[in-house]
């Protein structure tokens, strides 16, 4: 069973590949086709030895390895960078998107060569393929990359290993290895990207709100390093503990994050904060709609705990109050996306590093709050949430935010037809895509995919709302034009809701960047 769920994943995720290609054929074209196959052969042995216990890390194990659908996002988010920016003329971001892909090639073929290094015995036919795709990885960069965009690559390549190393020790059971490449990833290039604008000539030539972003993610990371650390050798469930914690926490925030962001924007971030949440009356009405939904979501959550502590059975969250909060995430981001997306932008930041941090309050059970949110949350803990930490809200935070992060503002006078719709991407692929196939799917589905609890019915149903919403989004916002391009949407919507059916990843997380993905060609 599980064979033919990775075989349509495969199937699924091969058809998303070409679909871009066929839009966009260059030398790095040749290579994710080839890193494709080779991550195919090679998540089918990473399977079988995550399946035996025989992994060097812990990974999660309700899901397969998912190696190539992670190995396709960070060059193919590349490649149509790359293409979108020279159709504008923007020649520096046209070179970092070649930057962006060919990271993504190297970063990917590496963790294979690391999953073909631990298989034994060592696959023959995997290595030869491998080989193949090595040599037309490094045939690109030497053609493609000036020696300071190498170096660039090999710096990502470092900081990725490293944070491997520390981050899937720290964190047993929390990911699949294609998560993880996804995740670290990413966090690699934002760390490099922060290391290269703090020590050149960037600071205070971008968007604050950028840079808001990358030390808010790096912050995080660096917090969570340093606390595990710390509390490895201390026993944090004390007041002394819990003291220390809030107390490194203010210093670490007030002397060393704030002033790296303020070197970076060349203004104090709590004045700038606050000029910038005040600065037009349309601000301050999205603020409170959205204090008021925050509200909504911990009433249902604290209604949810007070059941399951008068009933004589042990209550069981439902499928429809999972995705209650799905739905309450799009009432926040779709009056963002029509009427301020810079504020939604800084808010989203503002809203991760806080979603984080009670995270590390509640895993190293800081007092007073961190029992409390251990028996406030464990309710809503599935089988995804294997490892310490529980990231289901985070995936769904990040998934509607990353739409919002990576649109390409830079090359936006580009932007026509389906591309108009990138910063909703979020919105439709989990706010409405996965929401309507898990509510309608356990409703009334009968027809189940191969090798899956999915249903055709639930799909089905997730490809007509989206398109809906599409329709709607027509109407209400306008500054998205569809001129053209119908059918291409449609494609996209079916092919990223096929994915969701047959995927074992974090759906919140892959789905909205593969959508983003076909939006952007």
């Amino acid at each position: 069973m599980v064979n033919k769920l990775v075989i349509a994943e495969s199937l699924v995720v091969f058809c998303i590949v070409l679909s871009v290609h066929s839009v966009v054929w260059d030398r790095f074209s040749w290579c994710a086709l080839a890193l494709a196959v080779q991550a195919f052969y090679v998540q089918h042995k990473w399977d079988r030895l995550l399946q035996s216990n025989g992994a060097v890390f812990q990974y999660r194990s309700s899901a397969n390895s998912g190696l190539l659908p992670a190995s396709m996002v960070i060059p193919l988010l590349g490649i149509v960078m790359k293409e979108r920016c020279k159709a504008s003329g923007n020649v520096y971001f046209e070179r970092f998107g070649v930057v962006v892909s060919a990271t993504g090639m190297a970063v990917a073929f590496f963790l294979s060569i690391i999953a073909l290094g631990i298989t034994k015995p060592v696959p023959k036919n995997t290595c030869i393929v491998s080989g193949i795709t090595g040599t037309a990885i490094l045939y690109t960069m030497k053609h493609s990359l000036a020696v300071s965009e190498v170096i660039e690559v090999l710096e990502v390549l470092l900081i990725f290993v490293y944070l491997s190393m520390i981050l899937l020790y720290l964190l047993p059971r929390c990911f699949t290895p294609g998560e993880a490449l996804i995740v670290l990833g990413g966090l690699s290039f934002v760390l490099n990207q922060l290391i290269k604008r703090s020590i050149g000539s960037a600071g205070g030539t971008g968007d604050p709100a950028d840079y808001l972003l990358l030390v808010t993610l790096v912050a995080l990371v660096l917090l969570g390093i340093i606390f595990s650390i710390l509390f490895f050798f201390l026993d944090s469930n004390t007041w002394t503990s819990s003291l220390f914690f809030y107390m490194m926490t203010a210093v670490l925030g007030l002397g060393i994050f704030l002033p790296w962001l303020q070197l970076l924007i060349k203004k104090h971030p709590l004045f700038w904060l606050f000029e910038f949440l005040v600065q037009t009356r349309t601000r301050l009405y999205l603020l409170t709609s959205w204090i008021l939904l925050v509200l909504s979501a911990c009433a249902v959550v604290l209604y949810q705990n007070y059941r399951r502590s008068t009933e004589s059975k042990k209550h069981q969250v439902s499928t429809v109050i999972r995705k209650y909060f799905h739905f309450l995430a799009v009432a926040t981001y779709v009056p963002g996306l029509i009427y301020d997306r810079q504020l939604l932008f800084v808010a989203s930041v503002v809203c991760l590093a806080v979603f984080v941090l009670l995270e590390y309050v509640r895993y190293f059970r800081i007092k007073p709050l961190g029992h409390a949110l251990r028996n406030l949350l464990s309710l809503f803990v599935d089988e995804r949430d294997s490892g310490p930490l529980i990231l289901t809200h985070i995936y769904l935070l990040l998934g509607m935010s990353l739409p919002v992060w990576l649109f390409p503002r830079f090359c936006a006078s580009s932007l026509s037809g389906p591309s108009t719709l990138l910063p909703y991407c979020g919105v439709l692929a989990v706010g409405v895509g996965d929401t309507i196939a898990s509510i309608c799917g356990s409703a009334f589905g009968e027809i189940k995919w191969p090798g899956t609890k999915k249903t055709f019915e639930g799909t089905t149903m997730s490809v007509f709302a989206q398109i809906i919403t599409v329709a709607l989004i027509l109407i209400f916002d306008t500054s998205v034009n569809m001129n053209s391009g119908y059918a291409w949407i449609v494609g996209s919507i079916t092919l990223v809701s096929l994915l969701e059916a047959f995927t074992t990843q974090i759906d919140n997380l892959i789905l909205p960047l593969y959508l983003h993905i076909l939006l952007m060609v």
